[in-house]
């Protein structure tokens, strides 16, 4: 009875840029945006989460909304280690005793050494005993069951909200791999950009997010199209509001070159990949996960570029988070987890 009492809180995170999730015994107990609002007189946290999300943009001069985490790392030390405790209050079962934590936290394979090391630090910070972490392209290749263990290629295009991780794994290694900043966030902006220049509408974040989800695409042809989405906002010479009826079409433009980057990527870490195993990847394919895993058309393009199938995951936005449990469920067995020496 009392050994449970001192078992470790077992707590998988994927800390994303845009989407920080949280598995505890095999359930998402977090699923929320990697955002949080502070008093800027207190300097306290006044929200998290979907709550801080609602007010980004709507702000006045004593809340600042903020977001601690660009290109997959920690960008504000302080702000992470805050939203982390918030986030980990969220999912921590209400109990009067408080256990001790173990976590696995997945990671960009591309972060640098003082990188990892912020993380582990913000975690242990928010009350974490043992942290581990975990590179997304592993923690993508479990969290779909691929078996990264075996002696054969598998690879795996996960693009996030603040990189593109693209890797080559064989034995419970990476073989070949690039990590690059173009991913869900340069999407946005990619829009952004078009409305201005293109239409003359200024649109903020959270619109340009949703013309992504609504009418988001990667080629200019498909079987079944989405319905063109209205966009409201104030014109940028006159400020008076216009409406703009967006179609698909012309997002796959917005984001052709932001794609191309990405395709030279993958193509990049193709040439670098072993004989031996490019073969594998021929015959079982390129998986794609991540939130840009759901842009329309995007296997079909890479299929196109590639000359290889590509093949988008269950459920690709949470196969990092899903991996980063089963690694935590085997942190003994996996010798490829990182932990503090």
């Amino acid at each position: 009875m009392f050994g449970n009492l001192f078992k470790p809180l077992e707590v998988a995170i994927d800390l994303g840029t845009a989407n920080t999730i949280i598995i505890i015994d095999d359930q998402i107990i977090v699923d929320e945006p990697s955002i949080i609002a502070i008093d800027t007189r207190t300097k306290e946290m006044v929200a998290v989460g979907k709550e801080a999300q609602r007010m980004h943009g709507k702000t006045h001069e004593y809340i600042h909304t903020l977001r601690p985490l660009r290109n997959g790392v920690i960008a504000d030390f302080e702000a992470a280690e805050t939203m982390i405790r918030a986030m980990i209050a969220k999912a921590r079962p209400k109990s009067f005793f408080n256990p001790t934590m173990r976590m696995v936290i997945g990671v960009p394979s591309g972060s640098t050494e003082v990188e990892r090391h912020a993380v582990m630090q913000s975690a242990e910070q928010a009350g974490a005993r043992e942290v581990y972490l975990i590179l997304e392209p592993m923690a993508a290749a479990l969290g779909i069951g691929l078996d990264i263990l075996a002696p054969k290629g598998n690879m795996v295009v996960d693009i996030g909200g603040g990189t593109s991780e693209i890797a080559v794994m064989s034995l419970g290694g990476i073989v070949a791999n690039k990590s690059i900043t173009i991913a869900g966030d340069e999407f946005t902006e990619d829009i952004q950009l078009y409305m201005r220049r293109q239409h003359n509408i200024h649109i903020f974040e959270r619109t340009a997010e949703e013309i992504k989800i609504r009418v988001g695409a990667a080629v200019p042809e498909l079987d079944d199209p989405p319905a063109d989405f209205i966009v409201r906002g104030p014109h940028q010479m006159t400020a008076l509001p216009v409406e703009i009826a967006v179609s698909y079409k012309e997002i796959a433009q917005a984001l052709d070159k932001s794609l191309s980057k990405i395709e030279g990527a993958i193509l990049n870490v193709l040439e670098s990949t072993p004989p031996e195993l490019y073969s594998d990847i021929f015959e079982n394919g390129i998986w794609l996960t991540g939130g840009g895993a759901l842009l329309r058309g995007l296997d079909k393009r890479l299929e196109a570029k590639t000359k290889i199938p590509v093949k988008i995951a269950k459920d690709p936005l949470h196969a990092v988070a899903r991996g980063t449990a089963v690694a935590l469920k085997n942190y003994r067995q996996y010798p490829f987890l990182i932990k503090r020496t």
